[in-house]
């Protein structure tokens, strides 16, 4: 099974590197939906077989994780998109080329940083630890680089992605545990995030963050002008 997982960790490891070069917020959508599957499966491909079948709260974490993080989060983020009318990500603070280019370097910099570490023999698998640092560099970049709120929570989605993979590389047992009780932190602030996305979309009719600070730097110098008449 070890075959297995390193192949699914280097398909991870494409899908941040797609995730950053794309300007299509559904293909987005998709992408950590397919990180989300990905990341259910990965517990049950790093479990040792020749020791037995995995327990319980191995295949229940499994089930969850690609039960919210591969349906239930990415359709509330499309239908967050769909009822704000968000096909794009229009003007990106990094273009998607470079983009895709410092997804590359920060991939390159994990697997330096993993191998400096010197901890592949506490890990399931020695793809693990360098792709969870880049799934997490990846998901912070996007979050810092784009300026559309719903992009910026994909961002925060491919960051925790790589936090349960980390989880998984390292704590094969008591990682699937603390990462129910993150998930769940997830779960909860996603559903915000999205219910925000749509009230600022109905009432400013956009979701740029940009507009939105130099609203309230507009607001404020109105206010400051005014006083200042006085």
């Amino acid at each position: 099974m070890t075959s297995a997982s390193e192949i699914l960790l280097a398909v991870f490891l494409l899908t941040d590197i797609a995730l950053a070069g794309t300007g299509r917020l559904r293909q987005a959508i998709r992408l950590v939906a397919a990180q989300g599957w990905m990341v259910g499966l990965l517990p049950l491909l790093l479990w040792n077989w020749a020791d037995g079948a995995p327990g319980v709260r191995v295949w229940a974490v499994a089930a969850v994780n690609a039960a919210v993080k591969g349906v239930a989060l990415p359709y509330l983020l499309e239908f967050a998109a769909k009822k704000a009318n968000t096909a794009f990500e229009l003007e990106p603070m990094v273009g998607f080329r470079a983009s895709q280019l410092i997804a590359f370097l920060i991939a390159t910099a994990s697997f330096a940083i993993g191998k400096a570490m010197h901890i592949q023999e506490a890990v399931a698998s020695e793809l693990a630890i360098p792709v969870a640092f880049a799934t997490m560099g990846t998901g912070l970049f996007i979050i810092c680089s784009r300026r559309k709120a719903i992009t910026q929570v994909l961002g925060f989605l491919a960051f925790e992605n790589g936090i349960a993979v980390f989880g998984s590389g390292i704590l094969l047992e008591y990682g699937l545990v603390v990462e129910l009780g993150i998930l769940l932190d997830v779960f909860v602030l996603v559903f915000v995030l999205g219910i925000a996305i749509h009230q600022i979309s109905r009432t400013f009719s956009s979701i740029d963050t940009d507009r939105l600070n130099r609203l309230g730097d507009t607001h404020l110098m109105h206010s400051r002008g005014k006083a200042v008449s006085r």
